[in-house]
């Protein structure tokens, strides 16, 4: 079965992917550069993120979604296993969003320009006064009404395992009084883990948990981080076993 799924990926998946890649991106920046950036920052992606787990063969099961309010903007925060996490949120969190992403990916064509088009945030931690420019811009989409979503780990496990919370996440829900969704993600390290290029078919889950308020006295140095480590402890209490 496994080299079934390998062919079928690198001859039917791979090509199709690529081409709706090209398609989502050209559909998003023309349609942003309209004026329709409320609708096509979000919609085009989130069908390209539904098709592509579809097309993995990677099932979604999706807990929680009674948790979000329609209307309300969020701090959307999870655990970053692997590439498929993307797509799970985008494609299956049923709220628009704006993501808070690596700079890196600024650079993969079309992906970039489109990234940039739909007014999404590129963090840039070379620098501490970089990093505090990225928080200002995410706070801005956030005065627009929108959510945001983030991964405060920064990046990928090599493990499966969380790494440690970064706090950037955690001083925009204290600047705008926004709540915190924390986001357990199961199955992405599985299905794609950082450094590999092959797929592998596996079910995925992921469960929405009740958001949550950040104090006033939570509003600095240790308190902040504190948060999140709460945050950290709620998305753990979730993950598969074998992840924890």
């Amino acid at each position: 079965m496994r080299v079934l799924y390998l062919i079928y990926v690198w001859i039917i998946f791979v090509p199709i992917f690529l081409i709706l890649t090209i398609l989502t991106a050209v559909i998003t920046i023309l349609g942003c550069m309209s004026g329709g950036e409320h609708i096509f920052s979000y919609y085009p992606g989130m069908i390209w993120s539904k098709l592509t787990c579809y097309l993995a063969l990677c099932p979604v099961k999706v807990k929680g979604r009674e948790h979000i309010r329609k209307g309300q903007s969020y701090i959307f925060v999870a655990n970053h296993q692997g590439a498929f996490d993307i797509f799970m949120i985008y494609g299956f969190l049923g709220v628009p969003i704006k993501w808070v992403m690596k700079a890196g990916i600024g650079k993969i064509p079309f992906v970039g320009a489109a990234c940039r088009a739909a007014g999404f945030v590129f963090v840039n931690n070379s620098t501490a006064r970089s990093a505090v420019k990225s928080v200002k811009e995410a706070e801005l989409q956030l005065k627009k009404g929108t959510s945001i979503a983030i991964f405060p780990e920064g990046s990928r496990t090599s493990t499966g395992k969380m790494n440690r919370f970064k706090k950037g996440a955690f001083q925009m829900a204290v600047d705008q009084h926004l709540p915190v969704v924390p986001i357990t993600l199961n199955g992405p390290f599985d299905v794609l883990p950082i450094g590999s290029l092959n797929l592998h078919c596996h079910a995925m889950e992921m469960i929405i948990h009740p958001p949550f308020m950040v104090d006033d006295a939570d509003v600095s140095g240790k308190n902040l981080q504190s948060v999140a480590e709460k945050a950290h402890q709620i998305i753990s209490s979730g993950l598969w076993e074998k992840y924890k």
